[in-house]
């Protein structure tokens, strides 16, 4: 709980349901696999080659886990520094509003998944500490 807590935006409440509804996160291979099981993955909307929609969210999974993301995303959007940065670049390239809020529910499912899994707090300086970075490779 305390790992889960650690990111900006998610407080008690969310931690304590993302731990009963999901139980052991390792059994998910991938932050990927986990996206999709909870259903904020996008889901594109095409048939043939002449109509084209707009993405949504795929709402296949597990219903209360998602509902249970949406106003932490909301949180996370204005006091976690990746999100907030996320949610800018997708604003300025047209995406509507709620669009973002669900991609930020994916971020923060891959954010949760990669905090239990490491089993290290969330740090968001973490990839200045590359060494590409570092040396300006």
């Amino acid at each position: 709980m305390k790992l889960i807590t650690s990111i900006p935006g998610l407080g008690n409440t969310t931690a304590a349901k993302v731990l009963a509804y999901l139980g052991d996160v390792r059994r998910f291979k991938t932050s990927k696999a986990l996206a999709a099981f909870i259903g904020v993955t996008p889901r594109r909307k095409e048939s043939g080659s002449s109509v084209r929609g707009r993405s949504s969210i795929s709402r296949s999974g597990h219903a209360y886990i998602r509902h249970g993301l949406y106003m932490p995303a909301m949180v996370a959007l204005k006091h976690n520094p990746l999100i907030s940065v996320f949610g800018q670049r997708l604003k300025s390239q047209g995406l509507a509003p709620k669009a973002v809020i669900s991609a930020s529910m994916h971020k923060l499912v891959r954010l949760i998944y990669g905090v239990l899994k490491s089993g290290v707090a969330f740090n968001p300086n973490f990839l200045g500490n590359r060494i590409d970075f570092q040396d300006g490779i």
